[in-house]
């Protein structure tokens, strides 16, 4: 029974083997790509609050908001929401059409 298997598993042609390889580095290189874009926003972002004898902060404070959108985007990607919202409807407040009409 062994050896029908090990048969099984030495006559899967080359190209094959090498695809099916090359299919799990890439999902494991996409993965740690996104890994390191979320440690690198959440750094900057970081940075952003924490004041560092090194490091002098400019006077303008500087804007985060396109590395806030990348680190949210980068979280969503591993299925995580950064979002307070219960709702959905974008004000954090029940939709008006399912709130009972007291009379």
């Amino acid at each position: 029974m062994e050896q029908d298997n090990q048969e099984k598993e030495v006559k899967k042609p080359f190209l094959k083997k090498v695809k099916e390889q090359a299919e799990h580095d890439v999902e494991i290189l996409g993965t740690f790509v996104r890994l390191g874009v979320v440690v690198w926003s959440g750094f900057i972002i970081t940075l952003n609050y924490v004041e560092l004898p090194m490091i002098e902060k400019g006077k303008s404070g500087g804007d985060i908001t396109f590395v806030a959108s990348v680190f949210t985007g980068a979280l969503a990607t591993f299925g995580l929401n950064t979002s307070n919202n219960k709702h959905g409807n974008g004000n954090g407040k029940p939709p008006t059409d399912l709130k009972k009409k007291e009379e």
